[in-house]
């Protein structure tokens, strides 16, 4: 479980700290939010819905179909998406808010990327000031929260004109078919007949281009599937270490089905 700690000179001065190179922690994570500067590139390899929070909406990747699953962290924790969501670029840091408002640096204490040296980065400098990687990662951080703000205003101007929809997924296991709820899409045919009026505020107002990604992003929605089915392999195989498959190593996800051309077919799962 993440520990969260706001970062400070009385507890981690002499410290160092280690980027991560392993993706283990966004393992559990079937969805994680987006924000609107990011969804140009996230749209290019990842599925993209809304879920509801707050009597709003916020953008996500959608990289599962069932809670507690991240099909794209593999076994052994790469990534395998061409695009990284902004929220995982910025761990081990993570920003919150302290009680008086202003937004804290924190680090997570069990991520086991805290060392007492000589590896890795300092947290402060030789004049007790926040290191430059430190300075980095804030700066990266605080600009992902600017934009999440901005983001949240482009959801309710979306919702405002009805655009978002429940997006119910079919998903056929071997006790039978399970509906995945909690996902929203945009509204395709109410975008379409939107009159002039609306059609301008939603442009004026920046909401525009973030229907259309999110409807394309759909496409990548079929990727699932053979995702699902190359980890379900390779959990088979490292629980079968005793007669692993000679072409693939134990535990490994077979992923050449992401090298092939044409169409990838969703099976049953729509």
């Amino acid at each position: 479980m993440p520990n969260f700690v706001a970062l400070s000179r009385n507890l981690h001065a002499g410290k160092r700290w280690l980027r991560h190179s392993s993706y283990r922690f966004a393992a559990q994570d079937a969805v994680i939010p987006l924000v609107a500067q990011e969804l140009p590139k996230a749209i290019m390899s990842l599925p993209v819905g809304f879920v509801a929070t707050g009597g709003g909406f916020v953008p996500v990747a959608v990289q599962g179909l069932a809670p507690g699953q991240n099909l794209f962290v593999a076994p052994d924790g790469r990534w395998l998406a061409a695009y990284t969501p902004a929220a995982y670029r910025g761990y081990p840091f993570q920003l919150a808010h302290a009680e008086n408002g202003q937004q804290v640096l924190c680090f997570d204490e069990e991520s086991g990327l805290i060392t007492d040296g000589p590896q890795g980065e300092p947290f402060f400098d030789e004049d007790n000031k926040p290191a430059k990687g430190v300075a980095e990662v804030m700066n990266f951080l605080t600009q992902v929260q600017a934009n999440r703000v901005l983001t949240e205003r482009v959801c309710a101007l979306l919702q405002h004109h009805g655009l978002i929809q429940p997006w119910p997924l079919k998903v056929q296991e071997a006790g039978g078919e399970r509906i995945v709820e909690g996902l929203y899409r945009i509204d395709e045919a109410a975008l379409n007949a939107l009159p002039a009026d609306a059609v301008v505020a939603l442009r004026n107002g920046g909401a525009l281009p973030l229907a259309y990604c999110q409807l394309l992003s759909m496409q990548h929605l079929a990727r699932l599937a053979p995702l699902a089915q190359a980890h379900a392999e390779a959990q088979a195989q490292a629980q079968a270490q005793a007669q692993p498959l000679p072409q693939t190593p134990a535990g490994d996800l077979d992923l050449e089905f992401l090298n092939k051309g044409g169409t990838i077919s969703f099976g049953n799962l729509l």
